[in-house]
């Protein structure tokens, strides 16, 4: 035997359930297959109370088997079956036989029976129609019956009487009611004593359309279609409306059993999909949000702030060095020419030749001196450099003397001795001597006279004297000369000095900024990497979850897509749809 076409939707679904970890949905699925498998298809009769479903189960059917009265409610579903002979049942009885028409008050009225089970013979069940007369809606403990009942239902029948359109309780459980079954429709009954029973039906008509139910209304009366029956009237028996429900029912359930049942399956299968959709919907709204970068942008960017900041500090230790450099090769300039000024100041009065030991020691102390104030200097400026950098050097090198420069040399002077003095004297003397004398002889007196002895000792002296002065001021010069060599010497050592100092502090410096900056560089680094992998693993969770949402609900959407195709593909040129 062929399987149904609906039965791979339905195992497909089951097979959904388990997945989806909803084993009861899937077991609720099983125990629906297996009722479709019977080829009988229910239609179940529900409604209010008071409202004529059951005889309205009698008029269909042509017999009384429904009990119905004013004080008269249905307690338990009562099953009505094809049978070849008219036989009853009382589900949890004790006794399970008894007369067919009174089978419904008995079971009405023994609290331990669940439900009642006809047989009759009538062509509209032999067909493989089962109607089912449910308990009345409303009532607390004959609700759960009457939807139980539904659960199972290839087509249900809202019944409701022509004094009142449908109430807003009605539609609601219609509603609910077409959701699960694939063909529903609404049976306006008691119209042979409501006169305007046709303008209620079409009040009915339109609240279904703006409730959005696609179910029509059929009006009919029981007491004319019985009275049909009994008469065998067939006009009668089409002003009862009951032809039109009759056709209704067996295009929609009897025409095509297997595709009622499959209309069933899908419908079954569309609300356990939704039920499944259910979670995962849940699970759609309750997705993080998109992970924000503004922590990640704001790492990077302090990560390029630090280099900026690091090439900005490097760029200013540069120029404090050459500034500094600048400045301390000025005032080392300024310090010497001061001590070069002080020599020739002090040389215009100071014989070299007496005065230069004293000399020597005061050069010593004072280039000392100008060593000591310009090393000094130097590296307070360094540490005033340093402190603005924040990366102070804690070694920093002695203060700079001047013991790498020669000691100054003495130099080369001639003294003024008493032979070269009398030499110069008796040159100076004789030529005095020579001209008072070549003088005197004009006036008559000898060469060698008083006068020119005079001269001449006069002309002596004076040539000591200047020769004396004349010796003093080379040997001031040469003591200048000499100085300033020194001097110079002193420039050119202790500059140079400097120039090393400066470029071992720039470099230590230099170093420290590096480190500090590779420090806080390292830290930014190091922070942007954790926050840039705790957004890459944020966003790849949440692509995670999207992918599992997506596939989640693609899938159940494409088995809700292929329940609702195969629930639409229903025969409606009469009204019933699903």
């Amino acid at each position: 035997m062929t399987a149904p076409p609906w039965l791979e939707l339905l195992d497909d679904t089951v097979r959904a359930c388990g997945e989806f970890d909803r084993p009861d949905l899937g077991q609720r699925l099983r125990e629906r297959g297996a009722a479709l498998l019977d080829p009988g298809r229910r239609v179940v009769v529900f409604g209010c109370a008071g409202q004529g479903k059951s005889q309205l189960v009698n008029a269909l059917l042509g017999a009384s088997v429904c009990a119905v009265g004013d004080d008269v409610t249905t307690a338990v579903p009562a099953v009505l079956r094809h049978a070849e002979t008219p036989t009853a049942a009382l589900l949890g009885a004790a006794e399970r036989g008894g007369a067919v028409e009174t089978a419904t008050a008995r079971a009405n009225q023994d609290p331990e029976v669940s439900g009642a089970e006809i047989g009759l013979p009538r062509a509209l069940l032999s067909s493989g129609m089962v109607l089912v007369d449910a308990p009345p809606i409303g009532d607390p403990r004959r609700t759960g019956l009457a939807m139980a009942a539904l659960a199972d239902a290839d087509c249900a029948l809202m019944v409701t009487d022509a004094t009142a359109a449908l109430s807003p309780l009605e539609l609601e459980l219609l509603g609910q009611v077409a959701s699960v079954c694939p063909a529903v429709a609404v049976v306006l009954t008691k119209i042979d004593i409501v006169a305007r029973w046709r303008h209620v039906a079409e009040v009915d008509r339109t609240r279904l359309a703006a409730a959005g139910i696609a179910a029509p209304v059929l009006p009919v009366s029981s007491v004319l279609r019985l009275a049909a029956a009994r008469a065998n009237d067939k006009a009668l028996n089409a002003e009862s409306g009951f032809t039109a429900l009759v056709g209704c029912l067996r295009e929609a359930v009897l025409a095509d059993p297997v595709a009622a049942a499959g209309r069933t399956a899908a419908a079954a299968c569309a609300l356990v999909v939704e039920e499944l959709m259910g979670p995962v919907k849940e699970r759609a709204a309750a997705l993080p949000k998109p992970v924000s970068q503004d922590a990640l942008r704001g790492a990077t960017a302090r990560v390029e702030q630090v280099r900026r900041d690091a090439a900005r500090m490097q760029t200013r230790l540069a120029d404090d060095v050459a500034d500094l450099t600048s400045d301390v090769d000025y005032d080392l300039r300024d310090r010497t020419r001061r001590v070069l000024r002080e020599v020739d100041d002090y040389f215009e009065e100071a014989d070299p030749l007496t005065a230069w030991p004293e000399f020597s020691d005061w050069m010593g102390t004072t280039l000392t001196s100008v060593a000591e104030a310009n090393a000094e200097w130097l590296l307070r400026r360094f540490e005033w450099i340093a402190g603005r950098l924040s990366a102070a050097v804690d070694d920093l090198p002695s203060l700079l003397d001047a013991a790498g420069v020669d000691e100054l040399r003495a130099p080369n002077v001639e003294p003024f001795t008493s032979v070269q003095k009398m030499f110069v004297g008796l040159r100076g003397s004789y030529s005095g001597l020579l001209m008072s004398g070549l003088a005197t002889t004009l006036a008559g007196l000898p060469l060698i006279n008083p006068i020119s002895i005079g001269a001449g000792v006069a002309f002596g002296a004076r040539s000591v004297f200047e020769e004396r002065g004349a010796r003093l001021r080379r040997r001031q010069a040469v003591a200048k000369t000499t100085a300033q060599r020194h001097v110079d010497d002193f420039f050119l050592a202790y500059g140079k000095q400097t120039r090393d100092t400066v470029r071992l502090i720039h470099r230590a410096l230099r170093d420290r900024v590096d480190e500090a900056a590779g420090r806080v560089g390292a830290d930014a680094t190091a922070s942007a990497l954790r926050i840039k992998r705790a957004v890459d693993a944020a966003t790849a969770r949440r692509t995670e979850l999207i992918a599992g949402v997506r596939r989640d609900l693609t899938r159940l959407g494409t088995l809700r897509g292929r329940a609702e195709s195969a629930r639409g593909a229903l025969p409606a040129r009469k009204g019933l749809t699903a």
